[in-house]
């Protein structure tokens, strides 16, 4: 490696090559010569131009979460499978991804990140690209699949966003990660669109599977040419970030001694006397259980109301009319960032005013949510067109909740247990959320529709019923989030005197 000082006295010397150079907290280091701005300006927009290459690949993994849903009726009637075989697909997916998150999660601290995503974007991208040849006959493989493309996203979404936040400094930080995580919503809305569009286009459903891995491809080599072999590690200090710009670095303040190390059981039991952490995270698990089975099943149920209706037939073609996920995608897009962004304003400003904001506007959505849910049920067999309005209301409330349950976890825990706090919230939200509710939406239909007949009444009626426990575990998560507020500031308090 080049001797900094000389490059900081000449400029002349080459940059080094990517793998040797700092990015982060370390290029800033760097403050005197003549040339320091240019080489600084440089470094800054190349940390950028790596951000957005994360930010594409982020927005790629999240179609891919979401293709089977978009043509879930096709997948339905070629591989004929139950409401709750088909329910299946969305839990084995979300299955594989939490198990394997923790794995991801030890490697990219210990082992080279760059390698990491580029095996995860490959593996994730080939597998899609493989269950487009599934034929009919080979169901189990396709269930296999959706595995194994479960692990591979795992692999990028643990890893992804501790590179950007190495890349920036704390007040960029947190508009990169707010920026990484609007990709969500925008390729989850997406990932609608393609599937939907494509055995539109194509009058067959395995294209749909056939562009994101081209889309990865591409991702791949971007990765390889533009993001550094290594990134440097912040690990002077252990940072906080929120979402909306509340950042806490305890080990920095002044006069601070830190604290002895606990295990990891001595953070968990004291993470179960938090009772802000815990009813907190019983609140996201809600939501997570309610996002999970409307992103699995609204376009089916909207498929089924409008075929009561007569507005459209029973699909007996090769290949079914897709529009309902066309409109549902852009539902999530659209909802996705607008309630992301309001939310993180909404907490900003009310916080000035009651010490207790945050998990009210969490509770507030959450009973505001889960009464648009029920309108947009019970109106279904008779007005469309309302179902649409109240479905994407009902989701814009669940999205203004997102950034908020990410502050209230930041301020109530403690820095050196965030990271135990963090990883525990995940998988108690995905365990007992998205990761069972598409199978329980699918079985609690089945038992509807074995004891009334096989009908497109009951077909629909079905679903109707078994959306309904969707509602009641809306108005759950908003007593969670209310009982949050009773002990939330003592939580607070108690966080920031250790």
């Amino acid at each position: 490696m080049q001797n900094p000082s000389a490059h900081e006295n000449t400029g002349l010397q080459p940059q080094p090559p990517p793998e040797e150079q700092n990015y982060g907290a370390t290029a800033t280091h760097v403050r005197q010569g003549p040339f320091v701005s240019v080489s600084r300006n440089g470094s800054a927009k190349r940390d950028y131009l790596i951000a957005a290459v994360l930010c594409y690949a982020n927005l790629i993994n999240f179609m891919d979460w979401f293709i089977v849903p978009g043509i879930l009726l096709d997948l339905q009637k070629s591989f004929e499978l139950s409401d709750g075989d088909t329910g299946l697909l969305q839990t084995v997916f979300i299955l594989c991804y939490m198990l394997a998150a923790p794995i991801f999660g030890y490697l990219g601290d210990r082992y080279n990140r760059k390698i990491i995503l580029g095996a995860g974007i490959f593996f994730w991208s080939g597998v899609t690209l493989g269950s487009s040849f599934i034929s009919e006959l080979y169901y189990w493989i396709f269930f296999l699949s959706r595995g194994l493309v479960g692990i591979g996203t795992a692999s990028y979404s643990t890893i992804a966003p501790t590179i950007i936040a190495d890349l920036f400094e704390e007040g960029r930080r947190t508009t990169m990660l707010s920026i990484f995580y609007i990709f969500i919503p925008v390729g989850s809305g997406l990932g609608y669109v393609l599937a939907a569009g494509m055995a539109d286009i194509t009058g067959d459903w395995h294209w749909a599977f056939r562009i994101t891995p081209c889309m990865g491809g591409l991702a791949l080599v971007l990765l390889i040419l533009l993001v550094p072999h290594r990134t440097q590690r912040r690990t002077a200090a252990h940072r906080a970030l929120s979402i909306s710009g509340t950042i806490r670095v305890a080990a920095e303040k002044p006069g601070l001694q830190r604290t002895a190390k606990t295990t990891w059981c001595q953070d968990v039991i004291s993470l179960a006397k938090n009772w802000s952490f815990v009813w907190s995270s019983l609140g996201l698990t809600a939501m997570a259980f309610v996002t999970g089975a409307l992103g699995m099943w609204v376009p089916l149920f909207l498929y089924r109301a409008q075929v009561v209706q007569g507005i459209v037939s029973p699909c007996l073609q090769e290949s079914c009319n897709s529009s309902n996920s066309l409109i549902f995608g852009g539902i999530t897009i659209g909802t996705g960032i607008l309630g992301v962004i309001t939310g993180a304003e909404a907490a900003r400003r009310l916080r000035k005013i009651n010490n207790k904001a945050d998990p009210l506007i969490c509770a507030t959505s959450m009973f505001v949510s889960a009464l648009c849910l029920y309108i947009a049920l019970m109106v279904a067999q008779t007005n469309i067109l309302s179902t649409f309005i109240f479905i994407a209301f009902g989701e814009l409330f669940l999205s203004v909740n997102w950034a908020v349950v990410t502050d209230i976890l930041l301020y109530v825990v403690t820095p050196r247990r965030q990271s135990t706090a963090i990883a525990l919230q995940i998988l108690v939200s995905h365990l007992l959320g998205d990761a069972g509710s598409p199978y329980l939406i699918g079985i609690i239909s089945n038992a509807i529709q074995a004891k009334n007949g096989c009908s497109f009444q009951w077909s629909f009626w079905s679903m109707q019923y078994s959306f309904i426990v969707c509602a009641f575990v809306g108005v759950f998560g908003g007593g969670f989030f209310l009982l949050t507020s009773f002990y939330i500031e003592e939580d607070r308090k108690e966080a920031e005197r250790l």
